[in-house]
């Protein structure tokens, strides 16, 4: 707490030396450091770079549970923020910490902002980027949810199924691209029509490294699978580019078991009644057949 309280103290003098930082972490540990000063400042290991244009509004904090926002602005640069990156969604999500610093003595400083990067919209050579606060995170629904499909994320700590497992994912290298939604992928055939329908692929070299994008549809031919994507490539990818197919889940309860012979962990209400079961109301006859009364 004292670099808060020597930056309080140096505030107080009337004459300052201040600039704001920011600090962006994508989620594949990237670290990025900004400054709106006119020189570079280095602190909390990192070094905020001056000159990258990047500019950001007043923040809007609040007390209570409302969204902190903001936005932050800036050119498109090679050395710092490509655009081929932004449309790649490397930044999506990433975490945002935004300091007011002393620029003569860094050590006083102090955290104004905390958060993630929301939409972020390109074009004419800059980018605008939303700021959203950590209580964002408190607007995500929690519970169960009582449907006859699993609520489940395959994979996850409710699930348990192992997806590393040869079984439930396979590695192969790309053999062609057929526009920008479908993939060639060499595979040797073990695995049925369908198996990775719902799953995802993961690009694990080339200029889409760290990428994943979600299967819409997993054909099999002789020698390979045919792979077709919910959403547009975002990034590169030629021939011979390696990629990991993982199995997907339709979250039914005989999917569950026959496929991935998981059924205790089944997060499903399959026997539940439905809408129509409910609005059902008493009738005097005898009969419940439909038929005509005689």
């Amino acid at each position: 707490m004292a670099g808060v309280e020597d930056l309080h103290a140096h505030l107080k003098g009337g004459c300052t030396t201040v600039a704001r930082a920011w600090a962006i972490t994508r989620r594949d540990g990237l670290r990025l450091g900004f400054t709106d000063h006119d020189a570079d400042m280095a602190f909390e290991g990192l070094v905020f770079r001056a000159g990258t244009g990047l500019t950001a509004r007043a923040l809007e904090t609040s007390t209570g549970l409302s969204v902190d926002n903001s936005e932050a602005m800036g050119a498109l640069s090679h050395a710092a923020i490509r655009e081929d990156d932004i449309a790649a969604g490397r930044f999506d999500g990433a975490e945002v910490v935004s300091w007011l610093v002393n620029w003569a003595d860094v050590s006083a400083r102090k955290v104004i902002f905390r958060g993630t990067l929301g939409e972020i919209r390109r074009g004419g050579g800059a980018f605008h980027a939303e700021l959203r606060g950590l209580s964002e995170a408190l607007n995500r629904p929690f519970g169960r949810v009582y449907q006859k499909t699993c609520d489940a994320v395959l994979g996850d700590n409710a699930c348990g199924v192992d997806l590393v497992s040869p079984a439930y994912s396979r590695e192969g290298s790309v053999e062609a691209i057929d526009g920008g939604r479908s993939l060639q992928v060499w595979d040797d055939g073990v695995h049925a029509e369908g198996w990775f329908a719902g799953g995802q692929v993961a690009f694990l070299d080339g200029e889409a490294s760290g990428l994943s994008e979600r299967i819409k549809r997993d054909i099999p031919f002789p020698g390979g699978r045919r792979i077709e994507l919910w959403t547009p490539l975002r990034a590169g990818v030629v021939a011979g580019d390696r990629v990991r197919l993982v199995a997907g889940c339709d979250k039914r309860m005989a999917t569950c078991r026959e496929k991935f012979g998981n059924l205790l962990n089944f997060r499903g209400f399959p026997d539940i009644p439905e809408e129509d079961w409910m609005a059902v109301t008493p009738a005097r006859s005898a009969r419940r057949g439909g038929g005509s009364r005689r």
